[in-house]
């Protein structure tokens, strides 16, 4: 995984530059997903791979699948993605570009997994706490799994809190048996 990220990584700096520069972070944050969600279809992921499929043929296709989503920057980073054969790492690039594009306007992006939903004043809480120890404003996504049986995980980054009873259970578990 790490390899793919380093990988990605020169065109998730040349993209977000590119956008920097031309003020289109968001226009490209949605041509990013896109592609991400493209890719992710099983038939155009045969195509990219498939290499009886002419390359020209592909970035055909995908532009057509991406009318209304890719301008044409997009259009030559598809090709210069597909001509390269890396067109199979859009979603670490999307995931990097998003990652620069927060450190740049000051925000990260949390994920919170719960069992049960959150209430509205359990929310601001949690971000005004979270805002409170990461120094930055937050983007927080829900996630619910009811396996968790109570408690949240939060992940943060690469900062992971696991205030779940299962994960309590857990470590608890780990103590005894130690």
């Amino acid at each position: 995984m790490s390899e793919l990220t380093t990988l990605a990584r020169p065109y998730a700096e040349a993209v977000f530059k590119l956008a920097v520069e031309k003020g289109t972070l968001q226009k490209w944050s949605t041509m990013l997903e896109f592609l991400a969600v493209a890719m992710s279809d099983r038939e155009l992921s045969w195509m990219a791979q498939n290499p009886n499929v002419p390359k020209e043929e592909f970035i055909r296709v995908l532009l057509d699948v991406g009318k209304g989503y890719i301008d044409r920057e997009g259009e030559n980073f598809i090709r210069l993605l597909v001509h390269n054969g890396r067109i199979n790492l859009v979603p670490q690039i999307k995931d990097l570009f998003e990652s620069y594009r927060a450190e740049k306007e000051g925000y990260v992006d949390v994920e919170v997994t719960t069992a049960y939903p959150l209430s509205e004043q359990d929310r601001k809480k949690l971000i005004s706490s979270l805002e409170a120890s990461l120094g930055k404003k937050i983007r927080l996504q829900e996630e619910l799994d009811r396996g968790l049986i109570g408690g949240v995980i939060i992940r943060a980054g690469d900062k992971v809190i696991d205030g779940s009873l299962q994960g309590r259970l857990e470590r608890m578990a780990k103590r005894l048996y130690s």
